[in-house]
């Protein structure tokens, strides 16, 4: 049978077909005979050109669709007879070019010249084209049913998902492309429908169906899919009158915005969606559907449709702009729009269309956010979300749900689905409403939270937060979870390690709510609780700072943010910033006259002196602040003053001293309710050993402290612990014992990115001591851009002096190997006091 010929009768069958396109049989016979004699002769003298071979085998494809060739046998598959005029030129115009190519081939036997190689592939090109020409006049000459619509022309970064949908479709497997509106599934269905190995799987059947152009009915979708694949029955009442065409037919359908008849809450759904689920059943016909709801066919396969990569953003945001030089502020506006596809199509649009530069459009961007993503002629993100909202299953939903929505939209990491029942206590239908969120992909689950694209959060978070009672409620009950005691030897500290996972959201609630009630007390005590929360469970640098050092001197909450932010600040190695704020909030609690948080800012001004060096300073400062504890009866506040006061006399060789200093806190501190400071006193005396050399008191102590601190999972502690033990066997040349327990102060530091960089040199001046030097360079790199990242100079500094050795060693090493172990003794001499004080 005929490639192009209809298994089916009726007005728009086969018998019309036949009779439309009539030509003489011998030309396509001509022609088949014609390029079975070139292909044995290409074969013979064209086995080395790799590209006259794919021009021949592309021109070879072409043909094949049009059924004017075949790998074997005597006749072609071919279309019926034509009768068409234009199809008839067309064919003797391949006629013509095949005999061309046939006459050049023969005249390249003996002699072969560049210009005769370019004049044969120009005339394959000039034979496929009329290949591709008579595709195109067969079609429009009377094949029922609809073209599909053009592929799009700027298509980027999407080649390993197109690649896996279209083998799913050369399977008949049933796909289903379910996405947030605006994330690029007609795209991706119309580059699949145009791609040359769907197009060679199922020739001129590829349908395209577009589900929001006609009612949501039974009848208006089956009446509009017998039109699209040309089976000519008018207004089927089911699937029985298509089938003959469908199970005969090797076919592609794409149902595109299918949402618009699939939606469980829609009219007539339930048919419709068994017409659909019914239709991908057959054999010879893959069904592909693009919707925003997830309630598809059960056996489809659902392929992840991610969002761009940066370089895919900036091919469709460059090609729609048109400037050729890449700006970085443009990078990060693309950032900002998650690489949301079609939120980069209408801010480069609407950028063109305005003439802005770059620089005016990245003010626009921030001063209007999602208002900018409207161009001139009305296409808009807002349009597509609201689409979505004006779904069904939406509308059904309680009249609450937009409000719910707002908050979504309003964290940067959504909503945490453990913790809907403690923001939301009184919705009762609060886990259903949130699973329609995405089914309906106005929103996604990520690492356990309910979330958006930016660009949809944009649109959709609340412009006034104060205005939106559940923001405002759910606000209250983390300010109210901020508000715990943190006590290292309490229950409740174990339960703040909430805030690892969610420190992106708080920030982000104290930032708006500080700017649009600055006077607010209670937030700001919260955003003091918050810098506590992470300098005990996640240690980093805060956005808000700015804001806290902006508050009037004469805010009360003013200087408990300063001592917190500097804690914080220390903790991740920034102490020249750390010194200056706490400088600043000691300044600040003297003229309010409370002695406690004066003695509190004086003992951690005091370790921060330790850590630049400043050790008269700190030694004066650490004595102040015992002094004042002393005198208010402060036990706790003893003990730590102590702590600072024993490290910093160990750094300023009073090492006697030091060791009284420590010792001081286990005779006086109970061993219940204190472990932590006791874990501490022990820490610093095994430390104080360690520096005097003997071994066994400092061993003694330092595993003392561990076996505190491992029921506790102090973190920060055990990190400690095991870094001095690290370095209390590299000293004693114990390597596999440094090893195993730098290894171990590596893994607890989760959440602290400063005290990975520490754990990572530690490693790699052990790795360099066992003439590791490769790995020990390795370490040593990423140490470096830890410290790089997080601004620390001081640590950066005295790790690039450590790689700068490692790589002379190698560079020695690799010219005179024999001088190695000199080499190394001249390295670590320099490091000898350095390791000694840890």
């Amino acid at each position: 049978m005929s490639t192009f010929s209809r298994g089916t009768s009726g007005p728009s069958g086969g018998a019309g077909l036949q009779n439309s396109l009539q030509t003489p049989r011998s030309a396509e016979q001509s022609i088949h005979d014609g390029i079975r004699g070139l292909k044995h002769i290409a074969r013979e003298l064209f086995e080395e050109s790799s590209e006259i071979k794919e021009k021949f085998e592309a021109l070879l494809k072409e043909l094949g669709r049009l059924g004017l060739w075949v790998d074997c046998g005597d006749t072609p598959r071919g279309l019926q007879p034509m009768r068409s005029n234009a199809a008839c030129r067309v064919l003797e115009k391949i006629n013509e070019t095949l005999q061309d190519l046939r006459v050049r081939i023969e005249s390249m036997r003996n002699v072969e010249t560049t210009e005769d190689t370019k004049d044969l592939l120009d005339c394959l090109d000039e034979t496929r084209e009329a290949a591709v020409d008579l595709q195109s006049i067969i079609l429009e000459a009377g094949i029922p049913g609809e073209l599909p619509p053009p592929a799009p022309r700027a298509f980027f970064g999407r080649d390993n998902l197109i690649e896996k949908i279209v083998r799913l479709g050369e399977n008949f497997t049933p796909i289903a492309l379910i996405g947030a509106g605006g994330i690029g599934k007609t795209s991706i269905a119309l580059t699949v429908l145009h791609h040359d190995r769907i197009k060679e799987r199922f020739g001129v059947n590829r349908r395209f169906i577009r589900c929001d152009q006609f009612p949501a009915s039974h009848l208006h979708f089956l009446a509009r899919l017998s039109k699209v694949i040309g089976a000519g029955v008018e207004n089927p009442d089911g699937l029985a009158p298509l089938r003959p065409l469908l199970s005969t037919k090797k076919m592609i359908i794409v149902l595109d915005n299918a949402d618009s008849i699939l939606d469980p809450q829609g009219p007539n759904s339930q048919e419709i969606y068994a017409a659909v689920e019914e239709l991908c059943q057959f054999e010879t016909v893959c069904v592909c559907i693009t919707s925003r709801i997830t309630t598809v066919p059960r056996n489809c396969k659902r392929p992840r449709i991610p969002t761009l990569s940066m370089e895919a953003a900036c091919e469709i945001f460059y090609g729609i702009y048109g400037d050729e030089e890449r700006y970085n502020h443009i990078d990060i506006l693309l950032r900002c729009l998650d690489f949301h596809p079609l939120s980069i199509t209408l801010l480069a649009t609407t950028a063109s269309h305005n003439m802005w530069d770059p620089d005016r459009l990245t003010k626009e961007w921030y001063e209007h956010r999602a208002q900018v993503l409207r161009t001139d002629h009305n296409e808009s993100l807002a349009a597509t979300i609201e689409l979505s909202l004006a779904s069904p299953t939406f509308r059904n939903l309680d009249p609450i749900t937009r409000g719910l929505l707002g908050v979504v939209a309003f964290f940067p990491q959504g909503v945490a689905e453990k913790n809907l029942d403690w923001l939301f206590p009184t919705i009762p239908d609060r886990k259903n409403i949130f699973d329609k969120f995405c089914v309906l992909s106005l929103a996604h689950r990520s690492n356990g939270f309910v979330t958006m694209l930016a660009p949809i959060r944009d649109y959709l978070s609340p412009q006034d937060p104060q205005s939106s009672p559940f923001l405002c409620a759910v606000k209250e009950r983390y300010l109210t979870r901020l508000s715990v005691h943190l006590s290292p030897n309490e229950g409740e500290f174990v339960e703040a390690e909430w805030i690892k996972s969610e420190d992106v959201n708080v920030e982000h609630l104290l930032d708006v709510f500080t700017s649009v009630n600055t006077g607010a007390s209670n937030v700001w005590d919260s955003c003091a609780k918050f810098m506590e929360h992470l300098y005990w469970h996640k240690p980093q640098q805060t956005a808000l700072r700015s804001k806290i050092e902006g508050l009037p001197d004469d805010h009360r909450s003013k200087p408990r943010c300063l001592f917190e932010l500097a804690r914080l600040l220390g903790l991740v190695g920034n102490y020249v910033d750390a010194k200056a704020v706490l400088a600043h909030a000691l300044t600040l609690e003297r003229e309010w006259g409370d002695v406690s948080r004066v003695a509190r800012a004086l003992r951690t001004l005091a370790s921060v002196h330790l850590m630049l060096g400043l050790r008269k300073e700190g030694i004066e400062q650490a004595e102040k602040a015992l002094e004042m504890y002393k005198r208010l009866g402060d036990m706790v506040g003893q003990a730590e003053s102590l702590h600072s006061l024993a490290q910093l006399l160990l750094y300023d060789d009073q090492l006697d001293a030091a060791e009284d200093a420590a010792s001081q806190p286990i005779r006086f501190l109970p061993e219940r309710g204190e472990e932590y400071s006791l874990c501490k006193s022990h820490r610093v005396l095994g430390e104080i050993y360690r520096s005097k050399g003997e071994k066994k008191k400092a061993i003694y102590h330092l595993e003392t402290a561990l076996g505190i601190a491992s029921p506790f999972c102090w973190r920060t502690e055990l990190f400690s612990i095991h870094y001095d033990l690290a370095s209390l066997f590299h000293t004693r040349k114990d390597f596999d014992s440094a090893n195993l327990h730098a290894q171990r102060a590596k893994s607890h530091t989760v959440d602290h990115v400063h005290h990975l960089g520490r754990a990572m040199e530690m490693q790699a001046r052990i790795w360099c001591r066992q003439r590791r030097l490769e790995d020990a360079r390795s370490e040593a790199l990423a140490a470096l851009g830890i410290y790089e990242k997080l601004g620390v100079a001081q640590d950066a500094g005295r790790c690039d002096n450590l790689l700068r050795r490692i790589e002379r060693a190698m560079s020695m090493r690799s010219r005179s190997p024999s001088s190695e172990p000199d080499i190394l003794r001249e390295i670590f001499f320099g490091y000898a006091t350095l390791l000694l004080r840890g």
